[in-house]
């Protein structure tokens, strides 16, 4: 196997017993990088220097015997709405293109303080709006099991990378389920952590009360890793929440025996795709055989979620973004006056999705509408909250369709919006409830693309999460970890 092939955690192994050097794996990753991101488009900016200076000062520590974190020397990818200083942080939008944050965000700081090398940061959906990394302002990802379809997104950029071997970690958002969307699609492990779990300081906001940072990873030993490095409390964060962090890798092997297990009824329904619900059926089945109680459970709330959802976050979209005038920083169009110049401004760099939801958002919030929807929106937010409450009073874990399709064609929905929304119809409810979620693979479709699972468990249960996910990743013989990367003038690599 090449270096670029390994998981973190084998990465790791090698490594502390000095069997091959930092400078060597992130060579390895940048050697992938240049093969294979021309076709995938994962990166907004790279940074092999970087990267490699970051790698020479660990393997210089680790020579004088100085002890490091497991993850020292390890590289990652960064998603483009994490503030990285003196490096570019885009949000893939044209109006922060040459933006240059003055501080790092606090996970970019551990990551850096720990000697991750970072390899680059990674292509999105505009302001982390959209669910197919198509409204990058910059270009399309491609997903690497197919290149004519969409990785998903909006974290699509960091999912491929992952996925195709050009990092074996990535940091990604999730905000209405930007992590576990494309983890799903691309075949990986991928974790939305409870709502105050990571800090959020330096994580540019698209919907503040619903953003959250987590990993994107092969396997769930790999993301329980990561997450050891980027919980905790942050008093740079006011929404940080200041709960005590666990080793998530304590209790990977423990198996499911006496879990109880809840399939969600709406997220196996009849509308979605067959194989997927074939596929959660039979992992389920996989938790049952293995000692777990399963039963189904129903989460009455899920059919206005997605309305819900689609107020709320457009509303806090519409106040964050307000801050992109072209005074501060960020692209300036000019004009007569400050009107004009504002107008301009706005128009020429946002891009028609962020458009579209600042004027929701803004129109909900309007005088004489914010009751009429805004507000009941967060009526119906409680309410979700409390469906969770109460199923988690019979269960552990909810189970459930990660989407409710593999991954869809690239340009099939960009004409629909609603149809496009719907995408993230499996993943909204948990985010407006603030619970943790991850999605684990369970099976390639017949047409070779990768299919994902949904675990959610009541907050601040992410160890409970990764080991039922490690644990159907011990039951999986029947998929790759990674695609044979196919190139469109034939052969693959």
């Amino acid at each position: 196997m090449k270096l670029y092939e390994y998981t973190a955690a084998n990465l790791s192994k090698l490594l502390r017993k000095k069997e091959v050097s930092s400078v060597e794996v992130v060579q390895s990753f940048l050697d992938r990088i240049e093969l294979v991101e021309p076709y995938v488009k994962s990166f907004i900016t790279h940074t092999p220097a970087m990267a490699l200076d970051m790698a020479s000062s660990v393997d210089r520590k680790r020579s004088k015997g100085e002890k490091l974190h497991p993850l020292a020397g390890v590289p990652i990818a960064v998603k483009d709405n994490i503030s990285t200083q003196g490096l570019r942080t885009t949000c893939a939008s044209r109006i922060l293109e040459n933006y240059i944050p003055p501080y790092d965000a606090t996970v970019v700081k551990t990551i850096k303080q720990l000697g991750m090398p970072l390899l680059g940061k990674t292509n999105m959906d505009e302001f982390a709006m959209g669910s197919s990394t198509e409204n990058s302002a910059f270009y399309p990802t491609c997903n690497p099991w197919n290149f004519e379809r969409v990785p998903g997104g909006s974290s699509g950029g960091s999912a491929a990378a992952v996925s195709t071997g050009m990092a074996p970690l990535a940091l990604g958002s999730d905000t209405g389920g930007s992590i576990r969307q494309p983890a799903s699609h691309c075949g990986l492990t991928g974790l939305r952590p409870t709502y105050g779990r990571v800090s959020r300081y330096g994580l540019i906001a698209f919907a503040s009360s619903l953003d959250q940072i987590g990993p994107l990873s092969l396997t769930a030993r790999d993301s329980a890793m990561l997450m050891n490095v980027i919980s905790g409390y942050d008093t740079l964060d006011s929404t940080a929440l200041p709960e005590a962090v666990p080793d998530y890798t304590a209790c990977l092997e423990e198996g499911v025996n006496k879990l109880k297990i809840g399939v969600i009824k709406q997220n196996v329904s009849e509308g979605f795709d067959p194989e997927i619900t074939a596929a959660v059926m039979k992992a389920v089945a996989l938790l049952k055989d293995d000692g777990a109680e399963v039963d189904e459970v129903s989460l009455p709330l899920t059919d206005y979620g997605l309305g819900a959802y689609y107020l709320i976050a457009p509303s806090e979209a519409s106040s964050n973004l307000g801050r992109y005038d072209g005074v501060r920083y960020g692209f300036n169009a000019g004009g007569n006056n400050i009107e004009a110049m504002f107008s301009a401004t706005r128009g020429r760099a946002f891009g028609p999705e962020v458009k579209r939801r600042i004027m929701i958002g803004t129109y909900a919030l309007s005088a004489g509408y914010y009751d009429a929807y805004y507000l009941q929106a967060m009526k119906v937010r409680t309410l979700i909250r409390r469906d969770y409450e109460k199923a988690f009073k019979r269960f552990d874990v909810l189970v459930g369709a990660t989407t409710p399709t593999p991954a869809f064609k690239i340009g099939e929905k960009t004409d629909d919006p609603l149809q496009m929304y719907l995408s993230d119809i499996c993943n909204i409810t948990d985010s407006l409830a603030g619970v943790p979620s991850l999605s684990v693979p369970c099976g390639i479709n017949s047409v070779g693309l990768p299919m994902g699972m949904q675990l959610t468990a009541p907050p601040f249960s992410e160890g409970l999460l990764l080991k039922v996910a490690a644990f159907l990743e011990q039951k999986r013989t029947y998929f790759p970890l990674r695609p044979r990367v196919k190139l469109p003038q034939g052969g693959d690599f």
